[in-house]
């Protein structure tokens, strides 16, 4: 993360939707931010920070459903700068294409409650209209601060399973499930 970029400079992000073929642009500082996001406990699959190979391959994974159109990724900049990033998983079954998940919303530890990650669900909310979804659907670590933030822009929680995931720590954390109409 630049050093000039403090959160008390941060006043406005942009959000722009990544093609394919930027994909390569943007995988270095996307690798840096979820690398910083699972050091702090951030619950999106990894028992350990991951080091820059296991995070490009997280990233390059990603990558293939974007030139399917299977997703899109979304990312935030500030004064140019990566800053966060969240997913939209539009790929359903025949019955669910009204609906789409909200994947790895991440914000870099040094620039959270800034206002980035409600830009990201807004637009992601915004493509997910567009694409003609009408559900959105989401999980999330029980008692996260992001759980709080989707309450505060209109999600439900539909139910919490015991003991989902295990965090980096080693516990094993519930997890609510939340969904919101469009």
């Amino acid at each position: 993360m630049d050093p000039t970029i403090t959160p008390q400079r941060l006043t406005a992000c942009m959000v722009e939707d990544v093609r394919a073929d930027q994909f390569d642009q943007v995988v270095g500082p996307l690798t840096e931010i979820l690398m910083a996001c699972v050091a702090q406990g951030a619950s999106v699959g990894f028992l350990d920070t991951p080091d820059a190979e296991d995070a490009f391959s997280f990233w390059y994974g990603v990558s293939g459903s974007l030139v399917s159109g299977g997703r899109r990724l979304l990312v935030a900049r500030f004064a140019g700068q990566i800053v966060g990033t969240v997913q939209i998983v539009l790929a359903t079954p025949a019955n669910g294409h009204h609906r789409a998940e909200i994947s790895k919303l991440l914000v870099h530890p040094d620039i959270r409650r800034k206002g980035v990650a409600r830009a990201l669900m807004q637009r992601a909310e915004a493509i997910a209209r567009t694409d003609g979804r009408s559900l959105l659907i989401l999980d999330t670590r029980t008692g996260d601060a992001a759980e709080s933030l989707y309450y505060s822009i209109g999600y439900e929680r539909a139910g919490i399973i015991p003991a989902y995931a295990r965090s980096t720590t080693g516990k094993l954390s519930d997890t609510s499930f939340m969904y919101k109409q469009l």
